[in-house]
C-alpha cells in the first residue's frame, strides 16, 4: 500500500514538474488537452424538444468586449466573436428557425456593443429568421444597444435595464504619483497626443473635446433606441437621461414588450416562427453538460475546465475598468 502511494505521488510530482519546466520555457503553445477553450469546435446540443424545427439559444452573458480572456491552460472567446460563431453557424442550418438571446449584461465597450448590434441586426436581414430577448438579471447600456434588433424583447419581473448613453472612463494615478515620488517624462507630437492619460489631470479643453465625443456616440445610440422602439417624445426624454429602469418602468416607456420568464421567451419564438410546441431547443457548445438546460450560460465560459489555480476576480475588476468609451452601467462593472 505504501509503495502505492509512493508511485502516485512520484506520478503527480512528474506531471507538475513537466508542467512547471514547459511553463518556465516560455512554451506559449502548450496547453494541457483535457482543458477546453476557443480552439475547441461548437457542437450543437438538445435541450428540450424532439421536433425537426430548432430554436436556438446564445447566451450574451457578462461584459460586450471583442478581447480573449485568458485562465493558466484555457483561452476564452471575446463576447463578439462566440455571439458572431453562433450566429454564422445558425445562417447555415435551415432546420433552425428562430433565435433567442438570453441577455444578462451590464454592457460593455461602446464599439463592440455597436459591432454585435450589427451583426445582429445583419443575421436578421439575410435569413428572416426571427429573434427574440429574453433580459436576465441585467440588461444594461450596451447590453440594451445589441437587444435593439430582436422582433420582440422580453424581461423577467426582476430584470434591470435601460442605462442608454456612453461613459469615458480612465484610472487617474496623478495624485498618487506625486506622494510616491515618481513621475512620466512625456515628449509628444501635438498639445493633445496625451489626452487622457491616467498620469496627468485632464484640461477644461480636454473635458469639453471627451464630452463633445461622448454626446455624438450618445446621439447615435440614442438615435438606434428611436429607431427600433419608437418611444413617445416624453419616453424618449426619460431614457435620454441614462437612467435604469425596473421590468414594468421598461414596459409602459416602451423600452420592453412583454415580461415573462424564459418560457414566455420561447413561446414568442415559437409564435412569431409557426413552431410546434415540441419544436427542439438547441445551443452551441464546446463541451457536454448533464442536465443542460436554457439557463446554462456555458457557450461563453471556460468550459469544461475546472476551477481556476488562482482567483481572477480582482483582476477581471480592474481589466473591466480600462480606459475608453463604454456603453455600460458602470455601478454593474466587476458584478459580472
Amino acid at each position: 500500500m505504501a509503495s502505492e502511494k509512493n508511485g502516485v505521488s512520484r506520478g503527480i510530482a512528474g506531471i507538475s514538474a513537466v508542467v512547471l519546466i514547459a511553463l518556465a520555457a516560455g512554451c506559449a503553445t502548450f496547453k494541457p488537452h483535457f482543458f477546453k477553450d476557443k480552439s475547441e469546435p461548437l457542437v450543437e446540443y438538445t435541450l428540450q424538444g424532439d421536433a425537426a424545427e430548432k430554436i436556438l439559444v446564445i447566451p450574451v452573458d457578462g461584459m460586450i468586449t471583442n478581447h480573449d480572456e485568458f485562465s493558466l491552460f484555457s483561452e476564452k472567446p471575446g463576447m463578439v466573436e462566440n455571439v458572431v460563431a453562433q450566429l454564422r453557424m445558425a445562417e447555415r442550418d435551415n432546420r433552425i428557425k428562430a433565435i433567442l438571446l438570453t441577455v444578462n449584461s451590464p454592457g460593455g465597450l461602446t464599439t463592440a456593443s455597436e459591432i454585435l448590434h450589427y451583426e445582429i441586426s445583419s443575421f436578421k436581414a439575410k435569413t428572416g429568421k426571427p429573434i427574440v430577448v429574453s433580459m436576465l438579471d441585467m440588461a444594461t447600456s450596451g447590453a440594451y444597444m445589441i437587444s435593439l434588433p430582436a422582433d420582440v424583447i422580453t424581461a423577467h419581473p426582476t430584470t434591470v435595464t435601460g442605462s442608454v448613453g456612453v461613459i469615458f472612463m480612465r484610472p487617474d494615478v496623478s495624485e498618487l504619483m506625486g506622494k510616491i515620488g515618481v513621475g512620466m517624462d512625456v515628449t509628444k507630437s501635438g498639445p493633445n497626443k496625451d489626452m487622457g492619460s491616467p498620469f496627468r489631470r485632464a484640461t477644461p479643453e480636454e473635458r469639453k473635446t471627451m464630452k463633445g465625443i461622448i454626446d455624438k456616440l450618445n446621439a447615435q445610440f440614442v438615435a438606434l433606441v428611436q429607431q427600433s422602439r419608437n418611444l413617445s417624445t416624453d419616453a424618449l426624454k426619460t431614457v435620454a437621461t441614462a437612467r435604469v429602469f425596473l421590468a414594468d418602468e421598461a414596459l409602459k416607456l416602451g423600452l420592453i414588450d412583454k415580461i415573462c420568464h424564459i418560457d414566455g421567451a420561447l413561446a414568442e419564438c415559437r409564435r412569431l416562427a409557426k413552431l410546434p410546441s415540441n419544436a427542439r431547443v438547441v445551443a452551441y457548445r464546446r463541451t457536454h453538460y448533464n442536465n443542460d438546460n436554457v439557463y446554462n450560460s456555458s457557450s461563453s465560459q471556460f468550459e469544461g475546465a475546472p476551477a481556476s489555480l488562482i482567483d481572477p476576480g480582482v483582476f477581471k475588476l480592474l481589466g473591466s475598468a480600462t480606459s475608453g468609451f463604454h456603453s455600460i452601467w458602470p455601478v454593474a462593472i466587476g458584478v459580472r
